[in-house]
């Protein structure tokens, strides 16, 4: 039985979040950037392997978190995550990144 996917909203009282909140769907091969428009939708998404970095900006209230990729592009950026939320996705993704490789050896 393979671990369940969680999904991560950004505040609507956030940068680029207001109509359309951004999600972050983590799962236990992949990490899912979606961003919704009027129209359509933008999606990322980087296999757990090549996830190279997290890196966790955060502000007053909310937290921007980075998830750069071994190839190195552009990281998939996602603002106005609660602080809290922030740290559990990037110890979401360790924790997966560390079941991947264990299961690879």
């Amino acid at each position: 039985m393979s671990a369940p996917s969680r999904i991560f909203r950004a505040s609507r009282l956030t940068k680029g979040n207001h109509l359309f909140p951004a999600e972050v769907e983590i799962t236990p091969t992949s990490v899912t950037l979606r961003k919704r428009r009027l129209i359509g939708k933008h999606e990322e998404s980087i296999h757990i392997a090549h996830i190279a970095s997290i890196e966790i900006d955060t502000h007053i209230f909310f937290a921007d978190v980075m998830i750069e990729s071994s190839g190195g592009e552009n990281p998939a950026v996602c603002y106005g995550h609660t602080k809290g939320d922030a740290v559990a996705m990037k110890q979401l993704i360790q924790e997966y990144q560390s079941g991947y490789y264990k299961k690879a050896t």
